[in-house]
């Protein structure tokens, strides 16, 4: 990550360049997690600071990650839903509504794609002749809350691909050809919408697929490093323990021989006394 890909700050007071710890640039990780869900920073943007917080090793270096990201005392926009939401939720409402951005998509011996942010239409058709499409679901918003899918696809294929959480009907015809059907049945979220597939395949399929989002990946892939590194911290722990507990028996069993030591060496001495003291009785 390059100095020009962070934000631009106004003068601040000089930042203290002490050392930062595992749990400091776990804080600063957590506020990027939240801007990426809330869509204060794409993916590759994310990418990039979270890459800098992990090699950051000073506070003076861990401050403009996130300069520009709303943090303690700084007001932020009010979240219309009651309840906060469960970590890693989706509030389906909010992608709910809105004005369509494209009702169909047709490959001819040659493929068409719908991915990322985009909102899906109350009926979309996709064909597919001699070639491909893939109408991905996972990011986009919604016309309402059931949309029609119609795929045609003859001698060729169509992949769909939904989020968790959305319900999937199945209501296409297949000829020498056929839907898939393994997503269908799987009950939906509250509030969420209902996807349903129709259409004709001629020596041909339909596919459906359900997947995370790449921000939800990204999140439970920061989550098992998170629980990782927590893992690795109280192994830590238990070995310095281990290795306290061993050098104090160590010290202790250092000690009785250093004791034994030295009383052997006085009982030695004073029978060199004796033998002295009589020798000079003697004389």
């Amino acid at each position: 990550m390059t100095d020009e890909s962070l934000p631009e700050r106004p003068e601040t007071p000089a930042v203290p360049d002490l050392r930062a710890s595992d749990a400091d640039r776990e804080q600063v990780a957590e506020r990027l997690r939240d801007a990426l869900a809330e869509g204060r920073l794409d993916m590759e943007e994310f990418g990039e600071r979270l890459e800098a917080t992990y090699k950051a090793r000073t506070y003076r270096e861990l401050e403009p990650i996130t300069h520009d990201l709303p943090g303690a005392g700084v007001a932020v926009p009010v979240n219309l839903v009651k309840e906060p939401l469960p970590e890693g939720a989706v509030n389906w409402p909010a992608r709910i509504g809105g004005e369509a951005t494209s009702t169909w998509g047709v490959g001819v011996m040659s493929g068409f794609q719908r991915k990322g942010r985009w909102t899906a239409p109350r009926r979309f058709t996709g064909v597919a002749f001699w070639g491909g499409g893939e109408i991905d679901l996972r990011e986009a918003d919604f016309e309402a809350g059931e949309i029609v899918v119609n795929c045609v696809a003859i001698m060729g294929g169509i992949n769909v691909i939904v989020p968790p959480g959305v319900e999937v009907v199945i209501r296409g015809i297949g000829v020498m050809g056929g839907f898939d059907h393994s997503q269908e049945g799987v009950p939906g979220e509250p509030g969420a919408p209902r996807v349903v597939l129709t259409g004709f395949a001629f020596w041909g399929g339909v596919g459906v697929a359900r997947k995370l989002t790449r921000a939800e990946q990204q999140r439970r892939k920061e989550e098992r490093r998170r629980e990782k590194l927590e893992r690795k911290a109280e192994r830590r722990e238990e070995l310095e323990a281990r290795r306290d507990d061993h050098l104090d028996r160590h010290h202790g069993l250092h000690a009785d021989r250093m004791e034994r030591h030295r009383r052997r060496v006085e009982d030695r001495l004073d029978r060199m006394d004796e033998r002295r003291d009589r020798h000079r009785g003697r004389d």
